[in-house]
């Protein structure tokens, strides 16, 4: 049976953006740079990007969204517009992780590969892989780590994307690390085109869910949540 054809929705990082694609080769994108418009640009994103393709949304066969970690609201924005494009359930879904798609931004070369967001306060999202395009983090799982523990976990020579917001917490683990190479993103945030790869292999793995059972992978809880209810900021 062929791969199919696949909607793409990345909100979790500054630049919006969408895919489509048919298992590893993506056949359109669309981007928006301004993290201010998601909630606006979304949905015209979508339109430009199915118009442009000549693909019907009825003629989707499945969904992927990056899951997070990332921003809150950018979150809540593409996981509502994905379930409302899936509210029958009928086609599957592929959650996927936003370092993972970042790690796989890395393209080709050898050894691991991390992944870095900024989580405020000093912390900072991140994974590692043992290979840049995997879909699963099999070296170390998403995770809210200081530059220090961080330096203490990853693997000789990775490298590492400075994801968006965490220029400081690369610098600093650099300085602890001089053996890593940090790479550096042309605007720091995953991309569609990855979150649509990296889907296609969950969705042959037979990994992919019904739209109602997903949920985003904050991995801490915003600030004014954990002040309002004294609960730690970590998941």
């Amino acid at each position: 049976m062929s791969a199919p054809l696949l909607l793409a929705i990345e909100t979790a990082t500054r630049v919006c953006s969408v895919a489509l694609a048919r298992g590893g080769d993506v056949i359109a994108l669309r981007e928006n740079a301004d993290a201010r418009l998601h909630s606006e640009r979304l949905l015209p994103l979508i339109d430009a990007l199915l118009g442009g393709a000549g693909v019907k949304l009825g003629e989707v066969e499945a969904f992927a969204i990056s899951i997070g970690p990332g921003s809150f609201t950018g979150l809540r924005i593409g996981l509502a517009t994905l379930k409302a494009f899936a509210l029958d359930d009928a086609r599957p879904a592929a959650p996927v992780s936003t370092l993972a798609a970042l790690c796989a931004s890395a393209g080709e070369g050898e050894g691991a590969v991390a992944a870095l967001l900024d989580a405020r306060r000093g912390a900072y999202y991140a994974a590692c892989v043992s290979r840049a395009g995997l879909a699963r983090a099999d070296v170390l799982a998403d995770c809210v780590l200081t530059p220090p523990e961080l330096a203490a976990k990853l693997p000789q020579r990775a490298r590492v994307v400075v994801g968006e917001g965490a220029r400081a917490g690369a610098d600093a683990l650099a300085a602890l690390r001089p053996d890593l190479a940090l790479l550096e993103l042309p605007n720091a945030g995953a991309s569609a085109a990855s979150i649509a790869r990296l889907a296609a292999q969950l969705l042959a793995e037979g990994a992919g869910r019904a739209s109602s059972e997903l949920a985003p992978a904050y991995l801490r809880r915003a600030e004014a949540e954990a002040r309002r209810t004294g609960r730690a900021f970590e998941e």
